[in-house]
């Protein structure tokens, strides 16, 4: 059964000055709320609030008997404002960052009279605005699991955001074309060298690899807006959580690499573990192995789950 979509309307003033009128939906997931511990878990880039269920897009790990359990826990999703799943779009994307969202789930979590988490779980983006929420409120969750992401952006990802952006402002096929240098930085070379094997298609007069990334291409086109890309590829690039504040996170924290990642690459994931235990001691590393690079978080499942039912 899909959890109901749910709203809450309030208006922010984001750090560029500006003010909106945001309707913040989300889904709940499990026990009602207030009887259980919740854990909050933050969407990646063209993710939404629906992580558990029959199309729920993490359904391996959230549901019934999962590592998430939903007959133990509440599971409560965001969707991050103008992703577009509520149908709600926002034009002026460059008045907002990361901190602006992780500020706009504070307060949903705020009117939804939500004091304190169990946990925080967040994927790539997901994650980067998990860090900007704790730097926030250092206290809010006992937990925090970020997965393939971290604090900032450094200048590798920033250098991919900008080559979606001059994509995402082309005229032509912009949103496929971006979708396609996309998942060659998800993705590795022995990834798709090991899938595809220079296999050709006759029938279509192209490599298997080509046509799999128009598919992808063209299919993302069909389920994700424009203007939704822009904003998300625009937030990836602004994660920027201040790192003198990182220190004050109540919080245990796990920070989960990829061995392969060429988003965020392992080696920075482990530089942030070896700088937060400076100071903390409730901090820990693990890491994910694949030759499927960043996108293993959402495809090596045995892996992640025994991470996590480790960790909760």
């Amino acid at each position: 059964m899909k959890a109901e979509l749910k709203h809450i309307n309030f208006s922010y003033y984001t750090n560029s000055g500006k003010e909106y009128q945001i309707p913040l939906s989300y889904q709940l997931f499990g026990k009602e709320l207030f009887s259980a511990p919740i854990i909050l878990v933050n969407h990646a880039l063209t993710g939404n609030s629906d992580v558990s269920g029959e199309k729920g897009w993490w359904k391996n790990l959230i549901g019934p008997n999962q590592v998430i359990d939903t007959d133990q826990h509440t599971v409560l999703c965001f969707n991050i404002p103008g992703n577009g799943y509520d149908d709600f779009f926002i034009g002026e994307h460059e008045n907002f960052t990361a901190s602006d969202m992780a500020g706009i789930f504070l307060k949903g979590l705020e009117f939804l009279n939500i004091t304190s988490l169990h946990a925080i779980i967040g994927g790539s983006l997901g994650g980067g605005i998990g860090w900007e929420m704790l730097v926030k409120n250092p206290g809010l969750a006992e937990i925090f699991i970020p997965i393939a992401c971290d604090f900032k952006t450094h200048d590798w990802l920033h250098a991919q955001c900008l080559v979606q952006k001059f994509l995402l402002n082309q005229n032509n096929e912009p949103l496929q074309k971006a979708r396609i240098h996309a998942m060659l930085c998800y993705r590795t070379p022995e990834s798709l060298n090991d899938r595809f094997k220079n296999r050709y298609n006759q029938e279509k007069q192209k490599l298997e690899s080509e046509d799999w990334l128009i598919y992808h291409g063209n299919a993302l086109n069909e389920r994700f807006s424009l203007k939704s890309y822009k904003l998300m590829n625009h937030l990836l690039m602004n994660i920027n959580a201040e790192e003198l504040k990182l220190k004050n996170i109540r919080a245990q924290i796990h920070l989960v690499a990829v061995d392969t990642d060429l988003f965020f690459p392992a080696a920075e994931i482990r530089m942030c573990f070896h700088k937060l235990k400076e100071n903390k001691e409730d901090v820990f590393y693990h890491e994910i192995k694949s030759i499927h690079g960043h996108d293993a978080f959402l495809m090596e499942y045995q892996q992640l789950n025994t991470i996590i039912k480790n960790i909760l």
